[in-house]
């Protein structure tokens, strides 16, 4: 990469990628939601997230490249994250709270790539590729704000209601006499 535009081409690919990944992901964290709200905002973003892939396309089409996705490990690094917490979780209602929070890392991390790209657009004076990676960047921006409430409403609190035999466990352990 030599260039604003290569990196911009580049860092395109990667979010194509992940887009693409997360589109794999969506429907069965929907299946594994203990919650009907969990899985209701997975199944909206599903269909949000085909909206995106269908506006990156676009943005391939404005640069005169063929969409073409770059493995991005990032992506590959949350999902195998949350694919580790939906497994080890004792309960639907943690399994809940960890789908929740992979979530909210993956949209965090595409706020970043959306923010990025559509300021090198702008930069790059292309107007028509920086207007549509914000409309995705403000998508992706409520959904972000919606998965915020949804844990504050509903998904942590029920995760922390927990039996009575959990209570301690997050005590600090006591240190053995004469240990620093």
């Amino acid at each position: 990469m030599e260039t604003l535009a290569d990196l911009f081409e580049d860092t395109l690919r990667d979010i194509y990628y992940a887009e693409k990944q997360i589109l794999k992901a969506l429907p069965k964290m929907a299946k594994k939601a203990g919650s009907e709200d969990l899985a209701a905002a997975f199944e909206k973003h599903e269909g949000e997230t085909e909206d995106q892939v269908a506006r990156l396309e676009k943005v391939f089409k404005i640069i005169g490249k063929s969409p073409r996705g770059k493995k991005c490990d990032a992506i590959e690094g949350i999902i195998a994250e949350a694919e580790g917490l939906m497994k080890e979780a004792g309960t639907d209602t943690v399994r809940d709270a960890a789908m929740l929070a992979a979530a909210q890392a993956v949209e965090h991390y595409e706020i970043s790539r959306y923010g990025t790209l559509k300021a090198w657009a702008t930069k790059l004076g292309m107007d028509d590729a920086a207007e549509l990676l914000d409309e995705t960047l403000e998508e992706e921006k409520a959904t972000d704000e919606a998965l915020t409430e949804l844990a504050e409403t509903e998904i942590n609190a029920e995760a922390d209601d927990q039996p009575e035999e959990h209570e301690g466990a997050m005590k600090p352990k006591k240190r053995a006499a004469g240990r620093r």
